[in-house]
């Protein structure tokens, strides 16, 4: 068997590294500068990432071995596909990995939102009794529209029924009955904003979802809507979504990502009605440890010649 040499740059789970090593020789270069990426990529037939490289041309035109990048989960906008196209080299993900972290969280930030569980905390641990203060909402009976019905968003439908949600769901790429047949009412864009008392975001960034969310949507969304973004950055105009909390528009907003990352001390970052965490959302021990195996297992059958399960490109 060919030894294959496959460069990690973003971390991987021990039991992932262990079944590289089945194929070939693995350097854990994790937290690898672009320059020193570009500079080592020749080495490499295979090439796995997270979300923080971004895997931009020039990489790929210092790749002369390269044959597969895979990405340890679902997202793959850090990855220039076209580049990876023009260069012949596969490109594969672990969709399946993250499915139940990513909805948990979504259903952990709508809770959090609705009874200000940071702001009790943290005036809890400043030795006050605010309990006053802290009129919450119910999730009970309210309408949740998921926009972007996938693993994902079908994912949270089924979490947020327990809590007797009303689930309206829009996806352009799912038919009616896919939609019912994942627990999700279909609706209209325009009925979803209109009517969503809470707004979960479930699909990629790319160019059409690209501001999604901006000062012409969040105009037409019912006042006092709340917003929880577990998906990408960038979807959402963070300048728009800035001015609809100030006005009352949108009630609060969780958000794990950013259209910059790290964002900084922003207006949005450090605004009262946000809670914002440092895109976590795949960040449970058991999510890694299936990204690992899952991204490890794709990576051995791609550097072998064999069917694939995740092919993006």
């Amino acid at each position: 068997m060919a030894a294959y040499k496959i460069l990690i740059a973003d971390g991987l789970d021990a039991k992932g590294i262990e079944v590289l090593k089945s194929v070939g020789q693995v350097a854990d270069r994790t937290g690898i500068s672009a320059d020193d990426l570009i500079k080592e990529i020749g080495e490499y037939e295979a090439l796995i990432v997270r979300s923080r490289t971004k895997v931009t041309p020039a990489v790929f035109d210092a790749a002369t071995k390269l044959e597969v990048v895979g990405r340890a989960g679902i997202g793959v906008d850090n990855i220039d596909l076209n580049a990876a196209k023009a260069h012949g080299v596969k490109v594969v993900n672990s969709p399946l990995a993250t499915t139940v972290t990513v909805a948990e969280l979504a259903m952990g930030m709508m809770l959090a939102l609705v009874r200000e569980l940071p702001r009790a905390d943290r005036s809890m641990k400043e030795g006050k009794w605010l309990k006053k203060e802290f009129e919450g909402v119910e999730l009970y009976g309210k309408k949740l529209g998921i926009i972007g019905f996938g693993r994902i968003g079908s994912a949270v439908a089924k979490r947020a029924r327990a809590f007797d949600m009303e689930i309206m769901a829009y996806d352009r790429l799912k038919t009616v009955e896919d939609i019912r047949a994942r627990g999700g009412e279909p609706v209209s864009w325009e009925t979803l904003l209109a009517e969503a008392d809470f707004i979960s975001l479930h699909l990629p960034l790319t160019n059409e979802t690209r501001g999604m969310l901006n000062a012409e949507t969040f105009a037409r969304m019912k006042d006092g809507v709340y917003l929880v973004d577990a998906a990408r950055g960038g979807i959402v105009d963070e300048e728009a979504l800035v001015a609809a909390l100030n006005s009352g528009k949108v009630a609060g907003a969780a958000l794990d990502v950013f259209a910059t990352e790290p964002p900084g001390q922003t207006a949005l970052v450090s605004h009262p009605k946000v809670i914002c965490t440092p895109h976590i959302g795949a960040q449970t021990v058991e999510a890694q440890a299936r990204a690992g195996y899952d991204i490890a297992t794709e990576i051995c059958a791609a550097l072998k010649g064999e069917a694939l399960r995740w092919r993006v490109i």
